[in-house]
């Protein structure tokens, strides 16, 4: 498996070698046509001086003479200054004279080439590499013009003058300039190769503690944590902290995991061992006949008390799910409406008990925001917890008020007082108060935590109080 550090290493290498392959390429050929080109010129210009002169001294002596002291020191002058070979020759090709400006060369019965010769006649000029048939050892860069003079109506070729400019030197500048960029680009390269691994290994890194932690959660070391990238400020640090952010959920998840499976096995060995051990006196003979009835009908009870509480499991998974995917869908209904409703429904228990009820809520309809089957059974599970807990012959207070944009609904009832301890537990799943573990043998302790989880969903809160015997329930809605 090919790791993403030498998969970003090998790309951002290839790159540089790319763009250094083609730069290298475009600045030798730019600056081999730049230094010719500034050559080209510079012999041309000086044949055209020299082409000049030598017909400008034809039509004043009408010979010429290489010989002359003006002359041969002009054209010595010029080939000193522009470091070049100049040759002079008559028409037909014959060398006259040649110098190097300090030396005269003698290429006596020497002729150029016939190709060279009949090129200056039939174009008016010559410039290329050439040796000039072997005259040179090696080639030059050479620039030839004729000589001309107008002679009545015709224009008459009296000579030929040749700038040969030494090769040698263009490829001697031209490789001091390549070589120098060469080692300006493998140091500008080897910073970048450098630069790029610090780079790759810096980003990969992370990467690759952050699978090593994944591997961790997967046999089970869920306190495993990626940290030292707090103060990156980047893409990596998000990542981290989107990492250490779910690495905390599936802790949380794990420890409530732990926690529900503990308490639903404690939940679930009571009733089942009642009924194991009831049946089994039943059918032995250990328990008489006579109270065969009832204590069948504590086999039915905690039946009962069973089947509540998968039904209330499976309230419960519904809300995880719904948490876990957005808030619940919201509409606009009407609380005093929902809550007159749940009234009604609880009026047997409520009777049974003795209780009366107080209710204090608006005459007119009051619109809020929610769920309102969700809201439904929140009002049921708080006024059945409030029935459930009531001392006989007290009474229930409802009471729904508005303030700052928000409903405000409190349910209080009067009996024993929560203990102070016991209060931020009372919304924890299967906890039940130990003051009433004796009185409440139909709960599962699952109640108070789905209506806090669906007040939770719909961004909403509920507290709690118990004071000198009274307690109170108070949640909020959104008003529409």
């Amino acid at each position: 498996m090919r790791s993403l550090y030498r998969r970003q290493l090998t790309m951002m290498v290839s790159i540089m070698l790319v763009s250094f392959t083609l730069l290298a390429g475009a600045f030798m050929l730019l600056s081999y046509r730049y230094i010719i080109g500034e050559t080209r010129e510079s012999v041309e210009r000086n044949a055209g001086y020299i082409s000049s002169f030598t017909a400008t001294y034809y039509r004043r002596y009408l010979t010429l003479d290489v010989q002359d002291e003006f002359y041969s020191s002009y054209v010595a002058s010029i080939a000193m200054i522009s470091n070049a070979h100049i040759i002079v020759a008559d028409p037909e090709g014959t060398i006259l004279y040649a110098t190097d400006g300090r030396h005269v060369d003698s290429y006596e019965n020497n002729r150029l080439p016939e190709m060279v010769v009949s090129q200056i006649k039939n174009t008016g000029a010559f410039n290329g590499m050439t040796s000039l048939g072997g005259i040179y050892q090696e080639r030059r860069y050479v620039s030839a013009l004729p000589v001309s003079n107008q002679i009545g109506p015709l224009i008459r070729v009296q000579g030929l003058v040749l700038v040969a400019a030494d090769a040698s030197n263009l490829s001697e500048m031209w490789s001091s300039t390549a070589t120098i960029f060469f080692f300006s680009a493998v140091v500008v390269f080897l910073i970048s190769v450098i630069a790029s691994t610090l780079t790759s290994a810096y980003q990969a890194r992370p990467l690759n503690e952050m699978a090593e932690a994944a591997r961790k959660f997967g046999q089970g070391e869920f306190d495993t944590r990626v940290v030292g990238y707090e103060d990156r400020y980047d893409e990596i640090s998000t990542l981290a902290e989107a990492f250490n952010s779910m690495a905390n959920s599936l802790e949380q998840v794990e420890r409530q995991r732990a926690d529900f499976i503990a308490n639903v096995s404690h939940e679930l060995k009571t009733p089942m061992t009642t009924i194991a051990g009831f049946a089994e006196g039943i059918l032995d003979g250990t328990i008489p006949e006579e109270r065969e009835k009832e204590y069948l009908q504590i086999v039915v009870s905690e039946t009962r008390r069973l089947s509540r509480l998968v039904r209330r499991m499976l309230d419960l998974s519904r809300l995880n799910a719904l948490s876990q995917n957005a808030v619940t869908a919201q509409a606009t209904f009407d609380l005093t409406e929902v809550m007159s409703r749940v009234l009604i429904s609880l009026e047997t228990k409520i009777t049974d008990r003795q209780l009366d009820v107080d209710v204090k809520m608006p005459e007119d309809k009051l619109m809020v925001w929610g769920d309102p089957d969700s809201i439904t059974q929140v009002c049921y599970n708080l006024l059945d917890n409030a029935a459930k807990f009531a001392a006989p012959g007290t009474a229930i207070t409802v009471q729904i008020t508005k303030k700052d944009g928000k409903a405000h609904t409190a349910i209080r009832n009067l009996g024993a007082t929560i203990p102070p301890d016991e209060l931020p537990l009372l919304f924890e799943r299967f906890h039940k108060a130990d003051y009433s573990r004796s009185m409440d043998r139909e709960g599962v302790g699952l109640g108070l935590y789905i209506v806090k989880t669906i007040l939770g969903n719909l961004k909403e809160n509920i507290t709690v109080t118990s004071e000198d015997g009274v307690t109170q329930f108070q949640f909020t809605l959104t008003l529409a």
